[in-house]
């Protein structure tokens, strides 16, 4: 039997933060790759001209931990199960094309 880490090998939980998170603000410049231009969200951009992104150290403040995030699901929620891919394709139509009348026998 394999007992479970507990004590100081568990990780730190960090205090919920209470303060709201201050507004992003709009920032604007010119595409570094092809010069169009372009607004974005701290100092974060990205071109849908060309697809140039700027990294994201460059903003002009930090990004807000997981647990500052408003949006985050609360705890214990899974994620949604993803998909298989590629989707499954309808099937396909009887020969002869489609049945003139109703779906169904009367």
């Amino acid at each position: 039997m394999t007992r479970r880490p507990h004590g100081p090998h568990l990780p730190e939980e960090r205090p919920e933060s209470t303060a709201p998170l201050p507004p992003p603000e709009l920032t604007e410049a010119e595409c570094r790759r092809c010069g169009t231009y372009i607004a974005g969200l701290d100092g974060r951009y990205a071109c849908g001209v060309c697809g140039w992104v700027n990294d994201h150290s460059e903003g002009h403040r930090r990004l807000p931990r997981e647990d500052e995030d408003p949006d985050r699901p609360p705890k214990g929620r899974r994620r949604p199960k993803q998909l298989p891919w590629p989707p499954p394709q309808p099937a396909p139509e009887p020969p002869g094309g489609p049945r003139e009348g109703p779906p169904y026998p009367c």
